[in-house]
């Protein structure tokens, strides 16, 4: 990539093409380009995703209080939707107050500190959100191919295990994302064409050779959303194969269950696949992706996990009513 002005000697009249890594940084902060430029279109994309963002934490955390005071969802399921909501609540903090605010302001800056706290904290909880719902997978998998050992298998302390592998994985993962833009020199343009801080619009604006990095990015990155997408395809495929032998009822429950979590999988991990199963280039595309699976599935989460699950929304009920009694007295 051509290296910026800033970075040439007072004596050449070109630009310079290779910085050592070594260089010292000349950027202390950058420039956010955003969603959009176009004012009335900014106003608008204001109210939706305040709504949006307001939903998320309202609905995420309805779910979490759900499960946590209701007795009869104890099971490993909601035991991992409960973190699910969690890290969708997080995940989207980390991105959309930022956006919201950005979509008000006609410059929109972030320090080179808050940018690379930003990307770290993007990877740590998306990658994060990946290792559970293949987590929950692993659980459906179990629970209806062999619904006689499910208990012994995934007990509390294998739920407890893989809750924290996911948070583990999603950590080092993250880590080595972020170090990997943290060594780089970043002496010239400092807007990023985004509305948030990511490996590939952060790689663009690197004044040396990015390809063996992106190359990294695509195999971490990458290749952690597609090896878990097939896995769980195949989960699921095994799952819809081994409901032959069950009851109708039986049957038709275990598949609203399993078309809820198709449904999230689908939304979270094909605009991840997108993304990052690439070389590092930027598309126009891109940003509207990404909104997709930092906002848009975190809010629709609640919606999918609970439209076509009575117990939840039973429970949700029970909730409701023992607040109501709670007031009259």
């Amino acid at each position: 990539m051509l290296c910026g002005a800033t970075c040439s000697n007072s004596e050449d009249t070109g630009p310079v093409f290779k910085v050592s890594m070594e260089d010292k940084n000349n950027v202390t902060e950058f420039i956010l380009q955003g969603l959009t430029q176009d004012k009335t279109v900014a106003k608008l994309c204001f109210s939706l995703f305040l709504v949006f963002y307001a939903s998320i934490i309202l609905g995420n955390l309805l779910i979490i209080v759900t499960i946590k005071t209701s007795q009869q969802l104890n099971s490993p399921m909601y035991f991992f939707l409960s973190y699910l909501s969690f890290v969708d609540i997080s995940y989207s903090t980390v991105t959309a107050p930022k956006l919201i605010h950005d979509l008000l302001v006609e410059k929109k800056t972030i320090s080179f500190v808050g940018c690379i706290a930003q990307l770290l904290a993007v990877h740590f909880f998306g990658c994060t959100e990946i290792f559970l719902l293949t987590a929950m997978a692993y659980d459906r998998c179990i629970a209806i191919c062999k619904p006689l050992h499910y208990t012994a298998i995934v007990n509390k302390r294998v739920c407890g295990w893989l809750v924290a592998a996911s948070w583990v994985g999603g950590f080092v993962h993250s880590l080595v994302q972020t170090l990997l833009v943290t060594r780089l020199p970043f002496c010239g343009p400092n807007e990023i064409d985004h509305y948030l801080c990511d490996v590939h619009p952060l790689l663009k604006l690197a004044c040396t050779e990015t390809y063996i990095i992106g190359v990294t990015v695509v195999a971490n990155s990458g290749m952690i959303s597609l090896s878990c997408f097939v896995v769980l395809v195949v989960s699921y495929a095994v799952i819809l194969v081994s409901l032959r032998t069950h009851s109708s009822e039986g049957r038709l429950k275990a598949l609203y269950t399993c078309t809820s979590h198709i449904t999230v999988v689908v939304l979270f991990l094909g605009p991840c696949i997108f993304i990052y199963m690439r070389p590092p280039t930027t598309f126009s595309a891109d940003k509207m992706v990404s909104v997709f699976y930092t906002i848009i599935t975190p809010m629709l989460n609640p919606l999918i996990y609970t439209l076509r699950n009575q117990e939840v929304k039973n429970a949700m009920k029970r909730l409701w009513s023992l607040k109501v009694k709670r007031s009259e007295k």
